[in-house]
């Protein structure tokens, strides 16, 4: 069991010039304006940007979380609402949200006890998950009892035991320190591989976008905006001693160069 199949000649995620208006006091507050953006099947796409940019305004847009202005999301064929009822994608927040008074295999669960999946089924699936994030053997601990780094698996299981066919992440390695940050980068890439899903990720930190991703979307501000689209060439798989390479290195710069154009705007304004 898993996600609804989509139609076999739509697989793409396509957006088509979605803007984001918020009603502010005195007016209106354009937090997007015409974004369009197509991301192919089976790819590590990042969204880079600043803060105050939008970035995970419109990671919510494309996960049915809040409807846009104007514009349209298509998933694999699906509206935003269609591919949300149908188990479609998975989505992993900033925060592993779990549930304190559940184990770790009772926080993966969840999603399947929703759907009404027998027991048996769900604890096998849930089980499967957490062997695949490399928590075999702690699934009866605690959220108390599990480190950062730990509880963000946990999150990112849950997310996959429904068997999405995408994967949205909105910058679920905040608040950890760099090392960490940089070992749960290789988990997660490994994790990506194994499931063989379509991911959206949503980060201002630009090692974790380059070492990740085969295309990075660079957003700017006031409004948020598409900047530039980059092809990450590096070879899989990854590992912490690429971010060494002067390959790596050079797409770091150049991405930042990127993003300091969009600072040195806003200050100039």
């Amino acid at each position: 069991m898993g996600a609804a199949a989509a139609p076999a000649e739509a697989r793409t995620v396509t957006i088509d010039g979605v803007g984001m208006d918020f009603a502010v006091k005195g007016g209106t507050f354009t937090a997007l304006d015409d974004i369009a953006l197509e991301l192919p099947e089976g790819g590590f796409t990042t969204l880079l940007g600043p803060s105050g940019c939008g970035k995970s305004t419109l990671l919510r847009i494309i996960a049915d979380v809040i409807e846009p202005t104007r514009g349209t999301v298509d998933l694999f064929g699906m509206t935003p609402r269609q591919a949300r009822t149908s188990g479609l994608f998975g989505f992993v927040f900033q925060d592993p949200v779990l549930l304190p008074w559940r184990s770790a295999l009772g926080n993966v669960e969840l999603p399947l006890e929703a759907q009404g999946v027998p027991k048996a089924e769900r604890r096998e699936r849930a089980m499967a998950q957490l062997q695949l994030v490399g928590l075999d053997g702690f699934e009866d601990r605690l959220p108390a009892k599990l480190s950062g780094g730990m509880a963000r698996r946990v999150a990112i299981a849950r997310a996959l035991v429904v068997e999405p066919s995408i994967l949205f992440l909105d910058e679920p390695f905040n608040g950890l320190d760099e090392l960490r940050r940089r070992q749960m980068n290789v988990e997660l890439q490994r994790i990506w591989a194994a499931s063989g899903t379509t991911a959206l990720l949503v980060t201002h930190n630009v090692a974790e976008a380059v070492f990740l991703s085969d295309t990075v979307i660079v957003m700017g501000r006031n409004p948020g905006h598409v900047i530039e689209r980059r092809t990450i060439d590096l070879p899989r798989p990854r590992d912490i001693d690429n971010a060494l390479s002067a390959d790596f290195i050079a797409h770091e710069q150049e991405l930042t160069q990127l993003l300091s154009g969009d600072y040195r705007s806003v200050v100039d304004e």
